[in-house]
């Protein structure tokens, strides 16, 4: 399953089409709206994170910039501070897509940063802070758009 968060910059042309709906009509791909402010003939914005396979999720985005939509990658990150984690394994608790997760027998928390989504829900759950947040080059756009 792919899994990745977008910034959708709708002009106040489109704005007020069921764009969104034929995601999942057309190209079977599922969409969580993390924020929004979208009106009718305004232009405006939306924070979703995909889900499909990455073939349904490529042409669901092509569809949305064929129809005048301004695609953007939400360039979150996350990464460990090895020297901090205490590898308690808290973190895989929250983890959905399994880039976090347990290595048996020893234990070991393992992270794979190409499974990772950015979606941060490690971030905060963990006691001794090793997981950090990264928005990339765009830090004060994703800051303002996310607060």
């Amino acid at each position: 399953m792919y899994n990745r968060i977008y910034v959708l910059h709708f002009t106040k042309n489109t704005s007020s089409e069921p764009i969104i709906y034929q995601l999942v009509k057309q190209y079977d791909v599922e969409f969580n709206i993390l924020k929004a402010d979208i009106l009718p003939q305004r232009d405006g914005f939306m924070i979703l994170e995909l889900k499909g396979s990455k073939a349904n999720v490529v042409k669901g985005l092509e569809y949305l910039e064929d129809r005048g939509v301004k695609v953007e990658r939400l360039a979150a990150s996350v990464s460990r501070d090895d020297d901090k984690c205490l590898q308690c394994g808290v973190c895989t608790g929250v983890c959905p897509v399994g880039a976090l997760s347990l290595h048996r027998p020893d234990m070991a928390v393992l992270f794979d940063a190409d499974k990772c989504t950015g979606c941060s829900l490690c971030v905060p759950i963990c006691p001794v802070r090793a997981m950090e947040l990264s928005l990339g080059q765009d830090d004060v756009l994703a800051e303002e758009i996310l607060s």
